[in-house]
């Protein structure tokens, strides 16, 4: 380690404070960067009340030169991933260096001697805290702003984790689609689907909405179960989920389809908040909350991510539901420009290897425009 870097864990309030602003000292010259909120960023840190740490673990590491902060980097390990795949395999996330290896070295340095001493093999990431939270870093698509939860990072951020031994994992793509006319297979596949008897497509309900983020869940933690990287959320998260969408979830666009009355799919898409956070440079006061609200409730936010679209294992083989991802994308896409979002959006992520997913989203007019990836080695 070069004798001018030193690497410490953040353990005071002013060395987490510093963890977090490193985002404004090392981005806030890019272009396409949206601040965050710098309380949502302090939360993510917070071990008594993120409910990652009920079932994991992390340290959050600061490089300091001459008494500045120069970069950062997480180590983490999730028991709920070690219980589901015995890979002995830790993460790493939050990495934000200069454009200068010494410092990526440094940081990496720290962070790989905290998941050597808990006995993992293998690093992976980077993810904010686990795969359920920001994931990768980006390496196709920097002119873009990031939508609502999706990360953004310096160009030379992948070269320094190749530089360290970092290899790819597996590569996520975001898609935009634009608001229009859908094609006449992608209606007509819709509407047939439409037809089959006792299958409603329904916006969720705010007043129980505790219930209705419960039912979207237990949908992603079956309709997931096999994907890359999975592991399911937990009672604790799904609270604190609840909690966040009560203020920003739109049931124009947040669907759940049922067959007989019982869950069967359904269809996540979010406001993109984002497009609200710019120039609010992540402080909610003294003037922030107030726009804020403005942006989001009097003028509207008129971009949406969507974020998840799942059908639950029981029902995907069944003729008279094989077009229900198309609907609930096509009932989406109907809702979301009646309801005002007529701007260009953004489908993610997807796996690159999901090919049958992939293509149905270009049959269906998206358009791939960002691709993040995610990095391993071994310790």
């Amino acid at each position: 380690m070069p004798a001018s870097i030193a690497v410490r864990p953040a353990l005071s309030s002013v060395e987490r404070r510093a963890f977090v602003e490193l985002e404004w000292r090392l981005m806030r010259r890019d272009p396409a960067w949206i601040p965050p909120l710098r309380r949502e960023r302090q939360a993510l840190l917070d071990r008594r009340h993120n409910p990652f740490f009920e079932h994991g673990e992390a340290e959050f590491f600061v490089a300091w030169r001459r008494g500045e902060p120069v970069g950062r980097i997480s180590a983490q390990l999730d028991r709920l991933h070690l219980d589901r795949y015995r890979d002995a395999t830790g993460f790493f996330g939050f990495f934000l260096a200069p454009d200068e290896p010494e410092v990526a070295r440094a940081l990496w340095e720290a962070a790989a001697g905290w998941l050597r001493a808990r006995g993992l093999v293998r690093a992976r990431g980077p993810f904010q805290l686990n795969i359920n939270g920001e994931a990768g870093v980006l390496v196709e698509g920097f002119a873009e702003p990031p939508f609502l939860l999706m990360p953004h990072d310096p160009p030379w951020s992948a070269r320094l984790l190749e530089g360290l031994g970092f290899t790819k994992a597996k590569d996520l793509y975001a898609w935009r689609y634009v608001p229009g006319a859908l094609s006449e297979p992608t209606l007509q596949l819709a509407e047939m689907t439409r037809a089959t008897p006792g299958l409603v497509v329904r916006g969720v309900q705010r007043r129980r909405l505790a219930a209705e983020v419960r039912t979207i869940m237990t949908i992603f933690n079956e309709a997931w179960s096999n994907n890359w990287g999975f592991v399911p959320l937990t009672e604790r998260e799904l609270q604190v989920m609840a909690e966040q969408l009560r203020l920003l979830v739109d049931p124009a666009i947040a669907l759940i389809a049922e067959l007989q009355g019982e869950p069967v799919a359904m269809s996540l898409a979010l406001p993109n908040l984002n497009a609200a956070l710019r120039g609010l440079d992540g402080r909610l006061f003294p003037f922030g909350a107030a726009r804020l609200w403005w942006r989001l409730k009097v003028r509207g936010v008129r971009s949406a991510r969507l974020v998840l679209l799942g059908i639950r294992p029981q029902f995907r083989g069944r003729p008279e539901l094989k077009g229900l991802s198309v609907l609930l994308y096509a009932e989406t896409h109907r809702r979301g420009v009646a309801a005002g979002y007529t701007e260009p959006s953004e489908l993610s992520w997807t796996l690159e290897d999901n090919h049958r997913i992939n293509h149905g989203i270009e049959l269906m007019g998206g358009v791939r425009y960002k691709t993040y990836r995610i990095y391993e080695r071994a310790l």
